[in-house]
């Protein structure tokens, strides 16, 4: 996982957990509480899902990029024998 990445999920997870606390300390209904943690669950498990896809393109993109790379110093190794 990218820093980018790393840091967007931690910036996300700050947020949800700020939110859940002002929600639990905010006076309110015990069933008016658990439908709005709910809903922040479910947008945050959202924005999870999309860091965890953006990382996984990001890692196949390097692992591309590695491949071709390696075939180049393959073929120069090959050229180079004896």
């Amino acid at each position: 996982m990218n820093r980018t990445t790393r840091i967007l999920l931690g910036i996300g997870a700050s947020v949800a957990i700020g939110a859940a606390l002002g929600i639990l300390i905010a006076p309110g209904e015990g069933a008016e509480t658990r439908k709005k943690l709910m809903k922040r669950a479910r947008k945050l498990s959202g924005t999870v899902s999309d860091g965890i896809d953006h990382g996984r393109d990001s890692l196949e993109e390097i692992k591309d990029t590695l491949q071709k790379e390696l075939s180049k110093v393959n073929r120069k190794i090959e050229g180079i024998k004896f």
